[in-house]
């Protein structure tokens, strides 16, 4: 069966099927549009996840660089207390505080949970969520690509059905772009 009459659907890594042949040739206009809308809402959705994985990977790399720069110097925890520092309400909202200590700090976990840690522990907490994110940016991408290659398909899967249904038209003016369901 040649590439563009079928597409190969990856339900998961743990699913029962892993893959799924389904000849696009058989199939009319409107199930392909129908398909053709699914993937698009899943390719937005995993697109809109990614981003925001890449958020919290930022704002992790934001609280490393921030516990260097504002309590450790040069690898060392600086004393600092009664230093004044910036204490951010919102991502755009800071207030003037002064630093009480700076042999441990508040660890956002997660979920409003605080753990009080060193300045080392925490840099090293929020190293291992960077990396855990960046793993799953990794899965995420070859999920995506893999959507974005079966969207390929079944749009060229549309063509091919609609060009068949024009024998004996110039079908040479007309693009994919325009394929509708009236077409078939």
């Amino acid at each position: 069966m040649p590439l563009s009459n079928a597409i190969v659907a990856k339900t998961g890594p743990r699913s029962l099927l892993d893959r799924a042949r389904v000849n696009l040739s058989a199939l009319p206009i409107p199930q392909l549009t129908s398909i053709k809308n699914q993937l698009t809402q899943e390719l937005q959705h995993l697109t809109n996840s990614f981003t925001q994985l890449r958020a919290a990977q930022a704002k992790f790399r934001d609280c490393i660089k921030s516990i260097k720069d504002g309590i450790e110097k040069g690898g060392k925890v600086e004393e600092g207390a009664g230093k004044p520092i910036l204490v951010p309400l919102t991502p755009s909202l800071y207030v003037p505080g002064k630093l009480a200590s700076t042999e441990t700090v508040l660890v956002d976990i997660g979920t409003g949970f605080y753990v009080e840690k060193t300045p080392p522990a925490a840099r090293q907490f929020y190293a291992s969520k960077v990396d855990d994110l960046g793993k799953n940016l990794k899965d995420l991408e070859t999920i995506v690509q893999g959507k974005q290659g079966n969207l390929t398909v079944v749009e060229d899967g549309m063509c091919i059905v609609c060009w068949d249904g024009w024998d004996g038209l110039d079908w040479t003016d007309r693009s994919c772009d325009s394929i509708t369901a009236e077409d078939a």
